[in-house]
């Protein structure tokens, strides 16, 4: 009856700190469910400090996906203040369950796939790390791309030429070389492991800071002051167009870091404790995000002052520049940001989601290579191709599919089991966490309605998407633009009373025998 027990058995030492770890010589050797890349982080080597922390999110937001969130948010219309706004509230309201899922990573030393095996089982735990996965293989892909992009076309201001090369696919033979080799020294950085990352991390992070305020400074040189960057005005006003762009925006921008809300745990299970990983994503998250944000926006509505139009790629703003020293700058900032962010945020996740799913044959590494393989294959940078596919289309059904799971774990762990786990049972098969066959038809069903909820209704205006106008299910329309809410708050509702009462049918069965 160990899989229908209501009670947990964490069966592990406790620190004075809380922090939970296997007894020596216990370590589960099941190799369906175990490698070394997924058994929790001894307590000796859980010590990433607040520092750690906030310099990883100050890594991963200096980027230049996230530059185009908030420049994108001017180019449809909102001025420097609007935007803003809704950057800085997605970001403190997407800091909670960031935080709230983060808190097992410190007390048991798991990753996220471990982590959901508590709500959806053993197996079931593949589905939300395959989803995951693969959102971060497509944004891999992005950012990847990106970066390629931004080396060809600073090298091709400072060399000329580039650009007039022999094209394969479309494309200059050139920019398909930029494009391979980011693509080779992002996985050469993170195939040395986590304590690498956190290395790169902790110098990367004020680097990429510095070169976004030069480009600020630059633009502004250029305006003649900062009075042009603040004077460009709102196309929306304050009325009803406004909140029509306002709340898909915020979902979009929420979205850009609920990845990071569900797989947090794969960083802070190297924490040297919960104040580091609170104080540190606390200090880090919003903080970062907003004074990002805000140079982003002045930087573009500058463009826009400069050039007449707003120019909210940052790479080819950059390139409008005849310095030499500038565009060299340019080009070894748009390397560190690209790299920070995306070995950190697209490749580490993936890489312990796909051994989740096959722990004999995937490690850590391999994992890596994967992520790698398929960020390229699947071709994903047509999603930035404008600033409504990027918001609305990309960003709005991730937000909707991951917010879902985010709600079914957080709804697990903080509310039925209030943080406490059995750490050896989420890798045994006779533990309290298989189940029916190592799925939870809870979790399964709570995903599924959820994400129907959340991205059931998607929409997109006619010739701005692949939606039909009225929504794929029209009823659930007005839910759409609210995706990444819904998904969190119907599935955490949902999967809470479906687990309730399968708690007291257990109650009664442990009571009867």
């Amino acid at each position: 009856m160990t899989a229908t027990t209501p009670s947990e058995r964490p069966g592990t030492p406790a620190h004075s700190d809380d922090r939970v770890e296997l007894p020596p010589g216990t370590a589960p050797s099941d190799p369906r469910f175990v490698n070394d890349d997924l058994l929790p982080v001894p307590v000796e080597r859980r010590r990433w400090t607040t520092y750690n922390f906030a310099a990883l999110w100050v890594g991963m937001a200096h980027n230049i996906p996230s530059w185009l969130l908030a420049s994108g948010l001017v180019a449809l219309g909102m001025d420097w203040k609007q935007a803003v706004l809704t950057i800085a509230l997605a970001n403190v309201i997407v800091l909670l369950p960031m935080l709230l899922t983060g808190h097992a990573g410190p007390k048991y030393g798991i990753p996220f796939p471990v982590l959901a095996r508590a709500s959806f089982g053993l197996r079931g735990a593949n589905l939300p790390a395959l989803i995951r996965a693969g959102v971060a293989c497509a944004w891999f892909g992005i950012q990847t791309w990106i970066g390629g992009q931004g080396i060809f076309i600073l090298l091709d201001k400072v060399f000329g030429g580039w650009s007039d090369a022999a094209r394969i696919g479309g494309q200059p033979w050139t920019l398909w070389l930029c494009f391979v080799l980011f693509w080779i020294l992002e996985l050469a950085i993170i195939y040395r492991g986590m304590e690498a990352l956190r290395r790169f991390e902790n110098w990367a992070a004020p680097f990429v800071i510095v070169g976004a305020l030069v480009l600020l400074v630059w633009i502004a040189a250029k305006a003649g002051g900062l009075g042009p960057l603040l004077d460009q005005p709102s196309k929306l006003g304050w009325g009803a167009d406004f909140w029509t762009v306002f709340f898909p925006s915020l979902m979009g921008m929420i979205a850009f870091w609920s990845t990071l809300s569900l797989n947090i745990p794969d960083f802070t299970r190297f924490g040297a404790g919960q104040r580091a990983q609170i104080w540190g994503q606390t200090l880090g998250l919003p903080t970062t995000m907003t004074l990002f944000a805000l140079l982003s926006v002045l930087v573009t509505s500058g463009s826009q002052a400069v050039y007449g139009a707003p120019i909210w790629d940052p790479v080819a703003l950059a390139a409008k520049t005849d310095n030499v020293f500038g565009l060299l700058f340019a080009l070894v900032t748009v390397l560190v940001a690209t790299i920070s962010v995306n070995i950190a945020a697209n490749v580490v996740s993936p890489a312990y989601d796909l051994a989740n799913l096959a722990p004999k044959v995937v490690n850590f590494r391999t994992g890596a290579l994967i992520t790698g393989v398929v960020g390229v294959l699947i071709m994903p940078w047509k999603l930035t191709e404008t600033p409504e596919l990027y918001i609305f289309t990309w960003l709005g059904l991730v937000g909707g599919l991951l917010g879902t799971v985010a709600g079914i774990l957080i709804a697990d762990y903080w509310i039925l089991r209030r943080t406490v786990l059995d750490l050896a049972g989420l890798y045994r098969p006779d533990g309290p966490y298989w189940y029916a066959g190592g799925w939870n038809p809870a979790a399964v069903l709570a995903f599924a309605v959820g994400g129907v909820l959340a991205i059931g209704g998607s929409h997109s205006a006619p010739g701005k998407g692949p939606f039909p106008e009225d929504g794929l299910i029209p009823f659930l329309k007005p839910l759409a633009d609210y995706g990444w809410a819904v998904g969190l708050a119907a599935a955490l509702l949902l999967y809470t009373a479906l687990m309730a009462g399968r708690r007291k049918s257990d109650d009664r069965e442990v009571t009867l025998q």
